[in-house]
C-alpha cells in the first residue's frame, strides 16, 4: 500500500518567511520616506530660490457717506473705498481665496465685515478692488460721539481699514497651502464743521501687511 506524502513547512522555513515579510515592509517604508523627503526637499529647494514677496496693498480712495448715531450707543455708516492690490513677484502667482474688510475709528469697528470676491494674481499684476462698507446699528462706545465732534472742530479725522484674507502661492504647476494675512491701512480726512458733506480722500495710503 502506498502512501501519499504529506508536505509540512518547518519552523524553520516560516521563520525565514516572516523575515523576508519584515524586510519587504522595511524596504517599502524606506522607498516611500525616501520619496517624500524627495518631494519635500524640491518644493524646499523651489521656495528658497524664488522666495516670494508679500503683496502690496494701498488705499487709493475713500469716501464716507453717512456716520450717524442712531442711539447713545448705536452707529450707522457707510464707506466706499477703493484698494490697489499689486503683486511683486516675477515668477510667483497668488490666489487670494478670502477676503474680509472693514471699517475703524479709534480701535472701535464701525463696519460689518465685507467679502471681496476671490481671485488670481498674475507675477507682477495690479488689481483694483472696491468695497462698499455699511454699518447698520452697529454697537460702539458710548464716547464715540464726543470723539466724533473733537475731530471735527480739530478739523481732521482718522479710519482705519481692515483686511483679513487667505492666500496661496503658484509656481508654475505646483500651489502651496494657504496662508493667512492681514491688512492695515490709515488714511487722514479733512472734516468739517457741521453741516458736512461726504468725508473723502484721494490723496493715497500705503498699507501694511503681515503674512
Amino acid at each position: 500500500m502506498q502512501m501519499s506524502q504529506i508536505l509540512e513547512n518547518s519552523p524553520r522555513h516560516c521563520a525565514n518567511q516572516g523575515v523576508n515579510f519584515k524586510k519587504f515592509n522595511k524596504k517599502l517604508f524606506f522607498a516611500f520616506f525616501t520619496f517624500l523627503l524627495t518631494v519635500l526637499s524640491f518644493i524646499l529647494l523651489v521656495w528658497l530660490i524664488l522666495h516670494p514677496t508679500k503683496p502690496q496693498f494701498s488705499l487709493r480712495e475713500v469716501e464716507i457717506n453717512q456716520l450717524n448715531l442712531s442711539g447713545p450707543s448705536l452707529l450707522n455708516s457707510s464707506v466706499e473705498l477703493t484698494l490697489l492690490s499689486n503683486n511683486p513677484n516675477r515668477k510667483v502667482g497668488i490666489y487670494y481665496d478670502e477676503l474680509q474688510v472693514c471699517a475703524s475709528y479709534k480701535g472701535q469697528t464701525i463696519t460689518h465685515d465685507t467679502s471681496i470676491p476671490p481671485f488670481y494674481q498674475e507675477h507682477e499684476e495690479t488689481n483694483y478692488l472696491s468695497a462698499s462698507l455699511v454699518g447698520y446699528q452697529q454697537p460702539v462706545a458710548p464716547s464715540f460721539g464726543y470723539d466724533v465732534g473733537r475731530d471735527q472742530r480739530i478739523g481732521k479725522l482718522v479710519l482705519t481699514v481692515k483686511v483679513i484674507g487667505k492666500l496661496r502661492w503658484k509656481v508654475g504647476t505646483w500651489v502651496s497651502g494657504m496662508y493667512r494675512f492681514h491688512v492695515n491701512c490709515v488714511v487722514i480726512m479733512p472734516f468739517g464743521p457741521i453741516p458736512s458733506p461726504p468725508l473723502s480722500s484721494k490723496q493715497g495710503t500705503q498699507c501694511s501687511t503681515t503674512i
